[in-house]
C-alpha cells in the first residue's frame, strides 16, 4: 500500500477539484443572495468554499490531497471568472493548506465525521486570518463579530465536514469510491480467506 500520490490519484482529485470550482464560482452569487438578509448569515453558507479539500481527501486517502484538491478548485474559480479575483486562490491555499494539517495531525488514518468537520474549522480559520488581515472586522461591534466567527464555524463544520463526509458516503455506496482507493489490509485479509 503505497501513501504516495500516483497519476491516478492526481487525476481523480483535479476531476473533484474542477467541479468543486465550478460550485464555488457559482457559490458567490448565492452568498450574495443571502448577505441580503443580513445578521452575518451569510457566514452559514461560507463552508461550501472548503468542500474540495475534505471531499477529496475522504475518498483518496492520501497525503496531499487536500491541499491539492483546495488549490486547483480555488484556480479553477479564479479562471471560471471569480468575483474575488486572485484573492479566491490565496485563500484556496490558506484553507487547503490546514485542512492538509487536520488530516496530516490524524496521520491520515482518520476519515470519520469529526475530522472531516475539523478539517472545515481548520479552513475557516486560514479564512478567517485572511479576513483580519483586510482590516474590515475591527469595524464590526463585538456581538456582530461574534455572529460573524460563529456562523463562519458553524457553516464549515457544516458543509465541509458533514455534507462532506455524507456525500463521500453516499458515493461509496455506490461503489464508485472503491476504484480509486488503496487497497487496505483487510481487503486483503478478505481475499485470503476466500480462497
Amino acid at each position: 500500500m503505497s501513501k504516495g500520490l500516483k497519476l491516478t490519484d492526481i487525476l481523480v482529485t483535479i476531476v473533484i477539484a474542477i467541479v468543486f470550482g465550478i460550485i464555488y464560482r457559482l457559490w458567490g452569487d448565492v452568498s450574495n443572495v443571502v448577505k441580503l438578509a443580513g445578521l452575518q448569515l451569510d457566514q452559514l453558507v461560507y463552508g461550501v468554499w472548503f468542500m474540495a479539500a475534505t471531499v477529496a481527501a475522504l475518498i483518496i486517502r492520501k497525503p496531499g490531497v487536500a491541499l491539492l484538491a483546495e488549490v486547483a478548485a480555488a484556480s479553477g474559480e479564479l479562471i471560471s471568472g471569480s468575483q474575488y479575483g486572485v484573492e479566491s486562490l490565496t485563500y484556496g491555499i490558506a484553507q487547503g493548506l490546514l485542512a492538509e494539517l487536520v488530516f496530516a495531525l490524524f496521520r491520515y488514518r482518520s476519515f470519520s465525521a469529526a475530522t472531516a468537520c475539523l478539517a472545515g474549522v481548520g479552513s475557516a480559520a486560514a479564512s478567517l486570518v485572511f479576513d483580519a488581515f483586510k482590516g474590515y472586522l475591527t469595524d464590526l461591534q463585538s456581538w456582530n463579530l461574534l455572529l460573524y466567527f460563529a456562523f463562519r464555524f458553524i457553516g464549515s463544520v457544516f458543509f465541509t465536514g458533514l455534507c462532506a463526509y455524507w456525500l463521500v458516503k453516499a458515493l461509496e455506496a455506490t461503489g464508485v469510491t472503491q476504484l480509486v482507493r488503496p487497497a487496505s489490509r483487510a481487503d486483503y485479509q478478505a481475499l485470503e480467506r476466500r480462497k
